[in-house]
């Protein structure tokens, strides 16, 4: 049997956690095998798609990407703004990765664009998108538990293009480490031929404009600089950059990345002048 990694915004929240892994379990050939593991997200499509990108990119790195399941849940009803029936959110999908990894979910906002040129094939399932306020529970843990039993063939499913995930345009918060660290969606090579390391880059996150210096790695710059520099996210040849400030965390006031910006969340958006 697969693994499962749930990526969700509810993934924070125990009961929720538990509601699912019981439903999951309840669906699987033998539940004594199930193995789950969750990841919390912001509210935020964005940073789910960030987290789903890094997780895929690590299993398919050091992981055993035929033996893993990815499940994410962040669906912020961003396309609605009056009431909707039975709850009606996004369409459930199931993607393939080059890879041969599956990954599921609805198909809201961003939630698999930063995967986007891995995918080889999308299908729907139809009739999950409405019904239950609690879909994860109640819709979806039957269709989870038939891929991690590697049963998607006897899934009623339809093929639909890949252009049905939209790409995602311009720069924004990936994710907030614990230790304050920004890590952005630019990549090392939206930057290549406009900065050098050593230079000054003007930068503008919830509405608060600060200067970095574009340095090799977190520690290149002195103690307390703000600095942006390739990270430890994205593909090995391609780094996302980050945005912080190398602390000791001996000072008295502990400001890194986060605190420059006035401690925005993840999917807030980044202007790089």
């Amino acid at each position: 049997m697969k693994r499962l990694i749930l990526v969700a915004d509810l993934a924070s929240d125990d009961l929720s956690k538990q509601e699912i892994r019981t439903a999951v379990c309840g669906f699987a050939k033998d539940p004594s095998k199930v193995e789950v593991s969750f990841i919390a997200s912001y509210p935020s499509t964005i940073h789910t798609a960030y987290l789903v990108s890094q997780i895929v990119e690590t299993e398919e790195q050091y992981g055993r990407p035929l033996e893993t399941v990815i499940f994410q849940n962040t669906d912020t009803r961003m396309q609605s703004t009056t009431g909707v029936d039975e709850a009606r959110g996004a369409q459930f999908i199931i993607v393939r990765l080059a890879s041969g990894m599956y990954l599921c979910g609805p198909n809201a906002g961003y939630d698999f664009s930063l995967v986007k040129e891995k995918v080889t094939n999308v299908f729907v399932y139809n009739g999950l998108d409405k019904g239950s306020q609690f879909r994860s529970r109640d819709l979806y843990s039957r269709v989870v538990a038939y891929l991690m039993d590697s049963l998607q063939d006897d899934l009623d499913l339809d093929e639909i293009g890949i252009d049905q995930i939209p790409d995602l345009q311009g720069f924004y918060i990936g994710h907030i480490d614990n230790f304050g660290n920004i890590k952005t969606t630019i990549t090392v090579e939206e930057l290549k031929g406009k900065h050098e390391y050593g230079d000054e880059v003007s930068i503008t996150i919830n509405d608060v404009t600060k200067k970095a210096k574009y340095v090799s790695n977190l520690f290149g710059g002195i103690p307390g600089e703000l600095v942006m520099y390739p990270g430890s996210s994205g593909q090995k040849d391609n780094r996302y950059l980050e945005i912080s400030a190398w602390r000791h965390f001996t000072e008295k006031e502990v400001t890194t990345g986060v605190h420059a910006f006035n401690t925005p969340h993840p999917g807030a958006k980044i202007e790089i002048m």
